[in-house]
């Protein structure tokens, strides 16, 4: 399965009672549909005593699936918990966004959108209107508002 695919079949699980294990994941989502995989990303501080951080991602063998889960599942209780179903983001790069050491307009993300091709910038520069070699003044017609106030008759 690619990786677009497979995100696709992924949803996250939010809002998860520290009770929560995958194998009550995976009675809880099995009606939807076969389950490839579910992850419960642990704690980063080793000296915490949680077994998960609040939330959880379940892998469907088919996307539709995933979507049925969504469907049903979100705003549910699970453990006397609300539990928040959505589709699962892909993860983004530790140097990508804000919060990286890069400045935002090298990061790659930032340039794929927001870059101007060759072509572009010689359409708009073909665009602008002749001025003869001189500079147009941008004050030009603003003559006879030096003066406050309203139009003496």
């Amino acid at each position: 399965m690619s990786e677009a695919a497979r995100l696709k079949a992924t949803i996250y699980v939010g809002g998860l009672d520290n009770a929560v294990t995958a194998r009550t994941l995976a009675d809880a989502f099995i009606p939807f549909g076969e389950i490839a995989d579910i992850s419960l990303p642990k704690p980063d501080l080793p000296s915490s005593t949680d077994p998960h951080r609040g939330f959880g991602y379940v892998e469907f063998e088919l996307p539709q699936d995933a979507k049925e889960a969504i469907d049903n599942m979100d705003g549910s209780e699970l453990y006397g918990r609300v539990i928040k179903v959505a589709a699962a983001k892909p993860q983004k790069e530790q140097n990508e966004g804000l919060g990286s050491k890069i400045a935002i307009w090298e990061q790659e993300g930032w340039l794929a959108k927001h870059a101007i091709s060759d072509q572009d910038r010689m359409t708009a520069e073909n665009a602008r209107p002749e001025t003869n070699g001189r500079s147009e003044d941008p004050m030009q017609g603003l003559e006879g508002l030096d003066v406050a106030g309203p139009k003496p008759e």
